[in-house]
């Protein structure tokens, strides 16, 4: 029988082991680092909510980093610092294909697997591409802002900055549907600002050059939250069709603005490159491209539900 001594001894031993193995494992988890174009938007919120909860549930350390001025200049000096530090997987949205040059450097001088998250790139190097199809995206838009008109009505396509390869291949989507529904392509504007004044300028300038356009087609989200505040202050109403499902652009279906939009699923988005990156680290195949699908949003498929569950985790209001 142990004495009481020996007994208290062994106890502080098993209870020392427990502890040290504990805080072994929590310093010696993979370190997976993401590294997204912004985190002042309500898209960029839900990806890194989807990402965080990613880290959770496959037991790794991370964190989620933007340029705080969203520009590619900044994000490249975030790579850069990231690059000293190692991480066992690098996810990054690149702002545009200036970065490259560095994401090289992390796979050829130092073998650290890079995932792209959101914006694909041509760029060889890459482990997998986590996101989704944007010329299928492109071509919903397309599709379902012509099941609201008929053919030969006049249709214009406003889009961001065309150095985001993501907003060129949504407009050639779109470009397809709308021609196979017969529309009339009447104005192409690309390189739009995001702020108010500029897109009220443009929306106001082609009114005014199609004074009978039908619909609109914006490449993404803030831009179409924007074309319809304009359209609003106009007292007018024409279908316009977005891309990413954001909450904003989600409260419109709601209040009846428009019926539908197109939605990327940005919390799948996040949880899905996490999810990958574990298989990376595990030394599992991965798909080059993981889809992570488009849907339409309508006031009878679950949209209440969507926006209940991105309310939770995002900052609720204007972008």
């Amino acid at each position: 029988m142990l004495k009481k001594g020996t007994f208290v001894l062994l106890s502080a031993v098993v209870i020392f082991l427990i502890i040290g193995g504990f805080i072994y494992k929590s310093f010696n988890k993979p370190k997976v680092t993401v590294v997204v174009k912004n985190l002042d938007t309500q898209y960029f919120e839900i990806v890194k909510a989807g990402v965080e909860r990613g880290f959770k549930d496959f037991g790794l350390k991370g964190e989620v980093i933007a340029p705080s001025d969203g520009s590619a200049k900044e994000q490249a000096h975030i790579l850069e610092k990231i690059y000293q530090e190692n991480p066992d997987v690098l996810i990054v949205s690149p702002i545009d294909s200036s970065v490259i040059q560095i994401l090289d450097k992390f796979v050829k001088k130092k073998h650290i697997p890079v995932l792209l998250l959101d914006q694909n790139n041509p760029w060889p190097n890459k482990t997998a591409y986590v996101g989704s199809d944007n010329v299928e995206l492109g071509e919903k838009a397309g599709a379902l802002l012509s099941s609201d008109l008929y053919p030969g009505n006049k249709v214009a396509i406003l889009a961001g900055n065309l150095s985001v390869s993501i907003f060129k291949e949504r407009i050639t989507g779109a470009k397809i549907a709308l021609k196979n529904s017969g529309m009339t392509l009447v104005s192409e504007k690309t390189g739009i600002p995001e702020n108010l004044k500029s897109v009220r300028k443009e929306v106001n300038q082609i009114l005014s050059e199609h004074p009978d356009l039908n619909g609109i087609i914006a490449t993404h989200d803030i831009l179409a939250c924007r074309i319809l505040e304009v359209l609003k202050e106009q007292d007018r109403s024409i279908p316009v069709t977005g891309a990413d499902g954001i909450p904003d652009m989600i409260n419109y279906i709601e209040d009846g603005t428009i019926s539908a939009t197109v939605a990327q699923n940005p919390y799948d988005m996040g949880h899905l490159a996490v999810e990958t990156a574990f298989k990376v680290i595990k030394g599992d195949h991965v798909k080059k491209f993981v889809n992570t699908g488009v849907d339409i949003i309508t006031k009878e498929n679950g949209k209440k539900e969507r926006l209940d569950f991105y309310k939770k985790m995002v900052h609720f209001g204007s972008d």
